[in-house]
């Protein structure tokens, strides 16, 4: 049980001691999509975190979204907020080649799905982007079998 103290002056909510908030916070640090997440938006957390739990492929846009958000320059990310299917990702986003893998391994870690290397490659526009991660996520075999 935890210890409280009776310091909290609402009664609503225990004041936890200082090593039950320190535990508190660890629990965050011990959750390896938090973690892989981090610098994302808690939209995106919760969507992979849904997603992980329902393979439920709705929630795949904000994931894509959040990743890619992440790895785009603080001035750019404006155009994800209105993105369509035809945002490309080198000259509209600044993505570069060594970026695009990296988008695809955080992919891969949260999605918990393998993307072959040679189709990340070929991805060009953000709708491109969606469409394999879809694909892949709905049957991850057939997928790796098409690249």
């Amino acid at each position: 049980m935890a210890e409280t103290a009776d310091l909290n002056p609402d009664k609503s909510t225990p004041l936890l001691w200082p090593r039950e908030q320190h535990r508190a916070r660890s629990d965050d640090a011990s959750d390896p999509l938090r973690e892989a997440l981090k610098r994302c938006s808690a939209r995106t957390y919760e969507a992979a975190r849904q997603f992980r739990r329902t393979r439920d492929v709705t929630h795949l846009p904000v994931i894509v979204l959040g990743v890619i958000e992440h790895y785009v320059e603080r001035d750019l990310r404006i155009k994800l907020k209105t993105a369509s299917d035809g945002l490309r990702l080198a000259e509209d986003l600044g993505i570069d080649s060594l970026t695009r893998i990296e988008i695809g391994m955080l992919v891969e870690e949260v999605l918990q799905l393998e993307i072959d290397d040679k189709e990340l490659a070929r991805l060009q526009t953000l709708g491109e982007v969606r469409r394999c991660v879809e694909r892949m996520a709905s049957n991850p075999r057939e997928a790796k079998n098409d690249a």
